[in-house]
């Protein structure tokens, strides 16, 4: 597949296999990227590397869904069993990138993980095993071998009425697939909510004082990007923000 010159920075997990420490991404995403002819460079999770060169040179940044969590201790809180797994080098970076891309402007598509990055950095907390909060729904992946039944679309989302995900969208309600333990708990300062579960959980953010595109979605819409509309549409539109930003940039 070609793509349009566009370069998406995209965050590293870090994973043992094989005695080596791999730093990599899943396919997914990238495969999402691809869709919208982008090239995604991936960010190593390296201590003390300067990513200002990086950042300086890419259109936009994904932050993918990971089964990893945020460690509690970047919101205060004491780490349990419940916060687990983690993978702090992860954390390091996405904080670093998460700044580096709103103090320029660059567009930036959170996405699960992501999107629980996003609040923890602007301020924010997240609980974790929601299930188990009375009144909450079970949000996470359902068991099961296939891929297709795992990230199937299960549940509708309420888009805020007036909201930039809702403009940009052309819709008030969007059904999303669900594969999380943990949710935004207490909503980052800078940040407003762009679209609710039934439920009350918080399923997407936008960044309030972002000159342009900068959004989280608890859910996965880089896994059917390429058929469910409102997952390509907001793919596309992430396309558009980036290409419009490397414009202006030149």
């Amino acid at each position: 597949m070609t793509t349009n010159g566009l370069l998406i920075a995209v965050p590293a997990d870090t994973r043992q296999f094989e005695s080596y420490l791999w730093h990599a991404a899943p396919s997914t995403y990238l495969d999402a990227l691809a869709r919208i002819g982008a090239l995604p460079v991936i960010v190593p999770a390296l201590d003390g590397v300067d990513l200002d060169p990086a950042l300086d040179r890419v259109d936009g940044v994904l932050l993918t869904g990971s089964a990893s969590n945020v460690h509690p201790e970047r919101y205060g809180e004491a780490p349990t069993p419940g916060h687990e797994p983690y993978d702090t080098r992860r954390d390091a970076l996405t904080a670093r990138l998460i700044e580096g891309a709103l103090s320029r402007g660059l567009p930036l598509l959170a996405i699960c993980r992501g999107h629980q990055e996003l609040n923890v950095a602007l301020g924010g907390s997240l609980g974790t095993e929601i299930q188990e909060i009375e009144g909450r729904m079970d949000h996470r992946a359902p068991v099961h071998p296939e891929q297709d039944q795992r990230f199937a679309l299960r549940h509708p989302v309420r888009l805020t009425n007036g909201g930039r995900l809702a403009t940009l969208l052309g819709t008030d309600e969007v059904e999303v697939n669900s594969l999380h333990r943990q949710a935004v708990r207490d909503l980052a300062p800078r940040l407003s909510v762009e679209a609710s579960a039934p439920d009350g959980t918080v399923e997407a953010v936008s960044v309030r004082d972002a000159p342009g595109f900068a959004f989280g979605v608890q859910w996965h819409p880089e896994y059917w990007s390429g058929s469910d509309g409102p997952s390509k549409r907001l793919f596309e539109a992430f396309a558009d923000a980036c290409r419009a930003y490397r414009d202006l940039k030149a």
